[in-house]
């Protein structure tokens, strides 16, 4: 691929949408336990960050089903957190939630994860990436691996009790580090991800997952078939609403949308993004930084 048939490197991921049918559960949950605040209100609403900063909107969609686990849609949203000593924080808060669903951990060589679902059952990664410098490629692929990480013992190392006891706040440099979707086929995937939408791949296990990232890390976005091969699109349902990812400027965004366009992809641009779908209807959003809040 050309630079012209590239995502800027700079391209990071914005806000994700949840649809619930319990917003005030939600947002105590997430709040609660992964830190954030409140940013934003409106009816029927709410923006959840940090520091002015979204990184989740929660919207009330009291009439709408849950999706099925082999639907398409979303895996999971993962926040990443800039230290050990962040996340681990994160990890008490998330334990100290009554029932909290914990799904596992995983070192994957390139950062460290904690899993949970939230009340709604949507799949929520916490993680702190180790330095770049650490990171081990081969043939544009990075190297990355799931080895169990001791909860316990990673509070025991690396929680400031200190700071912890006067903030219980996610840091202002949180954000979405990358998201995680369910989809019908790895191959349809990366004719999407990859050849149309101009990111680069950096990992995937056979058929089953794919990993793609602007600017070399190790994955901004990422889709597998595990619970959902063969998915056609979905339906709208509680769960995945939304998808933004944010470019550094209009040049950028009008390239993205005349790869689309090229592709076949139906593109909506207001003049201020651009909307479209992947083949899976998941819906994602093109955004310049300049308009993200």
């Amino acid at each position: 691929m050309t630079t012209i048939d590239l995502l800027p490197d700079a391209t990071a991921m914005g806000p994700v949408m949840l649809k619930t049918a319990k917003l005030a559960r939600l947002v105590h949950w997430y709040t609660t336990g992964a830190g954030l605040q409140h940013v934003a209100e409106r009816p029927g609403a709410v923006e959840l960050g940090v520091d002015g900063r979204t990184i989740l909107v929660l919207e009330e969609a009291p009439d709408l089903r849950g999706p099925s686990p082999s639907d398409a849609g979303l895996f999971h949203t993962a926040i990443l957190f800039p230290t050990q000593a962040a996340l681990a924080a994160a990890v008490v808060r998330m334990s100290q939630i009554p029932g909290i669903q914990f799904a596992g951990t995983g070192d994957h060589h390139v950062s460290e994860a904690f899993y949970f679902a939230d009340p709604d059952g949507n799949g929520v990664e916490l993680y702190a990436d180790r330095p770049r410098d650490r990171w081990e490629w081969a043939n544009g692929h990075v190297h990355m691996t799931t080895e169990f990480i001791d909860p316990n013992g990673f509070v025991d190392e690396h929680l400031d009790r200190g700071a912890f006891g006067t903030s219980q706040v996610a840091p202002a440099d949180a954000r979405v580090g990358h998201v995680h979707l369910q989809v019908g086929d790895v191959p349809t995937a990366r004719a999407f991800y990859v050849d149309a939408l101009g990111f680069a791949e950096t990992a995937s296990l056979g058929g089953t997952a794919l990993f793609v990232s602007a600017g070399g890390y190790h994955h901004h976005m990422a889709m597998n078939v595990w619970n959902s091969r063969g998915a056609g699109r979905r339906a709208d349902t509680l769960g995945l609403g939304r998808v933004e990812i944010t470019v550094p400027d209009a040049d950028a965004l009008g390239a993205a949308r005349q790869r689309l366009a090229a592709r076949g992809v139906a593109v909506a641009d207001d003049g201020r993004s651009i909307r479209f779908d992947d083949p899976w209807a998941n819906a994602i959003t093109l955004t310049p930084f300049s308009l993200v809040e």
